[in-house]
């Protein structure tokens, strides 16, 4: 008898969420989106890539390669690179050689086997992720040090030298142009709305 209540109960709820129109119906559509999102999917995807971070969204123009093309743009940075002994032909061969934009969502797997050229996202000075290039990568008693640059900055950062490995998050495995936007806009206009 409680069976065929609560397959009734079940199947009311299911016409509920899919063939009600009303606004409630689509509140609570996007509340379970959001629980299946967030709660499921993201850590299903963080185990199954090895990093608690599996996809981050671009928020800075740091990695923009500024329209230019590859040639031109190595013109402009090419003395940074030489100075820590890396060659246009070594560049050429990294990961996303061109850059990537802001608004930009990235896919990462476990930040294993970390070497130059790599774009890895990494806690920063105040906890908060950032996503660089790796220019130089050292071992200290067993330890992986790393340095990491913006493509479009001048310089390291303070923050970007001597990174130990626990602060590693991951390796950038693919990108998808755009798509980071979604959750920028979404971010930008709560903090608009709380005045933070």
């Amino acid at each position: 008898m409680h069976s065929r209540h609560f397959l009734s109960y079940l199947k009311k709820f299911w016409n509920f969420i899919w063939y009600d129109e009303g606004i409630l119906s689509w509140i609570v559509n996007l509340l379970l989106a959001f629980v299946l999102v967030k709660f499921i999917i993201y850590p299903g995807l963080g185990l199954l890539l090895g990093t608690s971070y599996p996809v981050v969204a671009v928020v800075s123009g740091s990695m923009e390669h500024g329209g230019f093309a590859f040639d031109d743009w190595w013109r402009l940075n090419e003395a940074y690179y030489k100075n820590l002994n890396i060659s246009k032909t070594e560049f050429s061969t990294y990961f996303l050689l061109n850059g990537f934009n802001k608004g930009d969502l990235m896919v990462l797997k476990g930040a294993k086997n970390v070497s130059r050229g790599d774009i890895l996202v990494f806690r920063g000075d105040r906890n908060q992720p950032i996503i660089h290039r790796v220019v130089v990568a050292r071992r200290e008693n067993g330890t992986l040090f790393i340095q990491t640059k913006g493509d479009n900055n001048l310089g390291s950062r303070f923050d970007e030298i001597g990174i130990p490995e626990e602060n590693f998050i991951g390796k950038a495995a693919f990108r998808v142009p755009y798509l980071g936007w979604f959750k920028l806009i979404l971010v930008e206009s709560f903090s608009f709305l709380t005045g933070n």
